[in-house]
């Protein structure tokens, strides 16, 4: 292990320092961890263990000898690539801007003269020349090899004349003799995209090449023949158009005399991976996509030596110019609409054309330019318009002349949807159907609805690549290279959506339980449609598990109006088909399907429908569960032991066993038993001790363990009469009154009985009355006559006295105790009471007591007046009163004239 040792320093001056030698500020040393030869050398075997030093060779026959400099970025460090006059062998140093050594490079041999430091200060390029090929290698700050990569050329074919890096560091120009070569780096692999040839005539040649310090993708040459040529280059990404599921969303990259290219809807690599090579006799410089509907998988390269490549699928092309147009201008893009057939064109100055040379113009005639030029064009449809989008260096998107927004790294269209990326790290799907510009400005203003399903974060610095047609799919580069595959929601729902309507459930199912979208959208999107196709439903799906997850997931939320709402629908076509409660509907539409096509394969199924319904059919899940043990058992059917075992899963295993004690089947309970967590020391004893009981009995007993009163109570009825008292008991407890007379005939002992005691509890709560009507019912006319006159209910009370019937003397006084209570609690009008001068068969405190009542309601008569005619009204009162005063007439034998003076 070799590190650098800081505290070497030198104090020789720099005068010292002309005659080169070791002496530096920072020297490999040993720190002394291990031999050479017990050290692990990689995949140079253990024959590295015998490593040898280097032999140090000298320059190359036509190396000129003269030093080359080249500082750093930052002007901190410089780079020296002299010979040493001592060895004659090139070497690089590195040194401060105080002219201190800091490092010399290591042994390089064949090592030119060619030197450049990366603007960032992380590489220092310069070129090497093998006995079998030509090199570009970098060298770290501390003179160290880090990584080359081969020149596309034989051994001493070209030379090389300098070596230069754009002021961003992203590019690497080569200037050979003849051609100019720009290299970039992706995934740690060296790129050949673009190669100019002069040809060979020496005034074509370029005599000077430089970078621009200002625009990193510009570069200026100049020829032999003093003629100056500026060439400006951006970022582009070469992808297929398709919309349709033909197109297998191709991508290509050019590098050197090959063109990489990657099917994303097979597979999804980083190059310099990828699908398929094509291998061209030169170096490409373009690369295009057919544009024309089912043969986007076609493309087209343009060579450095001005040739048109055309490769398609199995078949041979002869082209031909077909017209020649002449434009007045430079263009510098051209753009295709797949779906309008529109072809348009951008010159040099940001004015847009069309193929016909005709100007672009907006729907109120005015002339559209761009701005400024742009590097990315793409036609759209924005809300029934064709417009052209542009993106810029800067990152500024224009539609047309309109910048919308001015943050953007990326952006492609599919179908009816603009994606995005901004260097704020965010995703944008826009529904270009339903915006405007002026809500796509308002839309990428900022990124404050961050939970809109349109916008999803992204890595830092990320690229889109590509997206899969009719699919999920949206395909991003990293800075570094790397590809990532993400699923962006405003466009996995698209799909789905168009997937249901076009019933291809499957689909649409996959996807969803692969992403995590809700399954209730299958019924939500929309429901007369999913009732009407179940079994397409059934027969698409054709799995017993996701049929079962459709089931569990099911609730009575419409996400169509909640989780994914779509922008372009009302809220009224998403409303059920049918009248009830969704997870009913949709769990007995399955259910009568399921049976109708195959009751045995989807016996699981049939159980998840009636366990999933609001209101679960655990006894009839128990039932059929129980039936499977008789049947003969299919190819794809499930054993009783497995439905068992499944229902287990779905339901709580000690209310499973609640409800199979309920089925009165203990074969059924025993099974459900041993599946439970109960110790049968629990369990074994109750059962047998029910095994004992008459049958009624016995389930009465289950019943009333299981608190299901009114089936205990009737399975109780049909024990005997023997159990009548502990029924009897059972009916007070739970307040089954009513049940309870249901179950016996009126004229029966056991009916008397619990009228009775069904009296007494409405005594109780209050409601004499009631209890006064069930027991005259019932033939107790002694207690109904006394539960009436405690309710003053005195029609009643009379019509009981006369049934039973009482002598006349009682009936006279209680006749007479009945108008006191009546006319002192019931309303009457106080001008009937006033009228009442002399109250005649009363005894003295009677009569005491008539007049005090009568004053008192006289003084609060005028106060009551209102309310007694709002309850009342006068004709019942006088009715009552008349009915009073008859009945003393004919029970205490007095004339009218005596009882009123009118």
């Amino acid at each position: 292990m070799s590190y650098f040792s800081e505290s070497s320093q030198i104090n020789q001056s720099n005068k010292k320092c002309k005659t080169v030698s070791d002496l530096i500020l920072l020297k490999f040393i040993t720190v002394g961890w291990g031999k050479k030869e017990t050290q692990f050398h990689g995949s140079e075997g253990k024959q590295a263990a015998q490593w040898k030093a280097a032999v140090l060779q000298p320059a190359l026959p036509w190396d000129d000898r003269k030093p080359r400099i080249t500082w750093r970025g930052d002007g901190q460090l410089f780079a020296v690539s002299a010979v040493c006059p001592q060895t004659g062998a090139r070497k690089v140093r590195i040194w401060n801007r105080e002219c201190v050594l800091q490092a010399t490079s290591e042994v390089v041999n064949g090592l030119e003269q060619l030197l450049c430091w990366k603007p960032s200060g992380s590489l220092i390029a310069s070129t090497q020349r093998h006995p079998n090929k030509h090199s570009v290698v970098f060298m770290e700050k501390n003179g160290l090899l880090h990584g080359d990569f081969t020149l596309p050329f034989g051994k001493e074919q070209v030379k090389v004349k300098e070596l230069l890096w754009n002021s961003d560091s992203t590019v690497l120009a080569g200037f050979l003799s003849f051609s100019v070569q720009l290299w970039t780096v992706g995934n740690y692999h060296w790129y050949l995209k673009q190669s100019l040839h002069f040809g060979n005539e020496a005034l074509r040649a370029p005599a000077c090449v430089c970078w621009d310090p200002e625009k990193p993708l510009r570069l200026h040459l100049l020829t032999r023949g003093w003629a100056s040529y500026t060439y400006n280059w951006g970022w582009s990404t070469q992808r297929s158009h398709g919309n349709d599921c033909h197109d297998n969303a191709n991508v290509a990259v050019i590098d050197g005399d090959k063109i990489l290219v990657t099917t994303f809807r097979q597979c999804v690599i980083p190059p310099p991976m990828c699908a398929f090579e094509l291998q061209l006799p030169v170096p490409v410089n373009l690369v295009t996509f057919h544009s024309q509907a089912q043969r986007t998988n076609e493309l087209a390269a343009l060579t450095a030596d001005g040739h048109i490549y055309v490769y398609g699928q199995g078949e041979s092309y002869n082209l031909k110019l077909d017209s020649n147009i002449t434009v007045d201008g430079f263009v510098i893009s051209v753009c295709h609409g797949l779906r309008n057939g529109t072809v348009a064109l951008q010159l040099d100055d940001g004015q847009i054309r069309k193929l016909s040379l005709t100007e672009w113009k907006d729907s109120t005639g005015n002339m559209i330019n761009f701005p400024r030029p742009c590097v990315q064009t793409a036609l759209c449809t924005l809300s029934g318009e064709e417009h052209l989008i542009g993106l810029t260096e800067r990152s500024h998107l224009y539609i047309g002349d309109s910048l919308v927004a001015s943050n953007i790294s990326s952006f492609v269209v599919y179908d009816d949807f603009l994606l995005l990326t901004t260097h704020s790290h965010m995703c944008h799907c826009l529904n270009l159907s339903t915006l405007s510009i002026k809500g796509l400005q308002s839309a990428l203003s900022s990124d404050a609805n961050q939970n809109d399903e349109t916008v999803r974060k992204v890595e830092r610095g990320s690229r889109i690549v590509s997206v899969v047609p009719q699919d999920t799919r949206l395909i991003l580069q990293m800075p570094r290279g790397n590809l990532e595959t993400i699923h962006h929601r405003a466009l996995v729902l698209a799909q789905l959506r168009k997937w249901l309507d076009r019933l291809r459930f499957k689909d649409a199912f996959e996807c969803m339980r692969k992403l995590r979208i809700n399954l209730n959208l299958i019924y939500d999107h929309n429901p007369t449609v999913f009732l009407d196709n179940i079994e397409m439903f059934l027969k698409q799906i054709d799995s017993i598990n996701y049929i079962n997850l459709f089931l569990t997931e099911l609730k009575e939320e419409d996400t169509t109006t909640t989780m994914y709402p779509c922008p372009s629908r009302s809220a009224s076509s998403s409303a059920s088909g049918k009248g009830g409660k969704k997870v009913d509907i949709i769990c007995d539409a399955l259910q009568s399907t399921m049976e109708t096509l195959d009751p045995q394969k989807y016996c699981l199924c049939i159980l998840t429908s009636h366990v999933r319904k609001t209101t679960p059919e655990l006894e009839i899940a128990l039932q059929k569960v129980h039936e499977l043990r008789g049947e003969s058992l299919g190819s794809n059917s499930a054993s009783a032991e497995e439905a068992l075992k499944y229902l287990l899963f779905l339901v709580n295993v000690n209310e499973l066993y609640e409800h199979s004690l309920g089925t009165y089947d203990f074969d059924l309970v025993l099974m459900v038993a041993e599946k439970s967590q109960k110790d049968p020391k629990e369990y074994l004893p109750f059962l047998n001790m029910l095994k004992t009981l008459e049958p009624s009995y016995q389930r009465y007993t289950i019943d009333k363990h299981l608190k299901r009163y009114r089936k205990a109570l009737l399975h109780l009825s049909n024990s005997g009469e023997e159990h009548f008292t502990e029924l009897l008991s059972l009916v007070k407890d739970q307040r089954l009154y009513s049940d309870a007379l249901e179950l016996y005939p009126s004229d029966s002992e056991q009916y008397k009985t619990l009228s009775v005691a069904y009296a007494e509890h409405l005594v109780e709560q209050q409601q004499a009355e009631q209890a006064g009507l069930l027991l005259w019912r019932c033939g107790e006319n002694a207690r109904a006559l006394q539960a009436f006159i405690s309710c003053t209910s005195w029609r009643n009370t009379l019509a009981v006295a006369t049934h039973i019937p009482l002598p006349p003397e009682q009936l006279a006084l209680l006749a007479r105790d009945l108008a006191g209570r009546d006319l002192c609690h019931v309303c009457m009008f106080p001008t009937e009471i006033m009228n009442i001068r002399k109250p005649c068969c009363m005894s003295d405190s009677q009569k005491a007591l008539f007049i005090r009542h009568k004053n008192r309601l006289a003084v609060v008569r005028e106060l009551k007046a209102k309310a007694r005619l709002e309850l009342f009204g006068k004709q019942e009162i006088l009715i009552r009163f008349i009915y009073i005063i008859r009945f003393f007439q004919r029970h205490c034998m007095c004339p009218l004239e005596e009882i009123l003076h009118v």
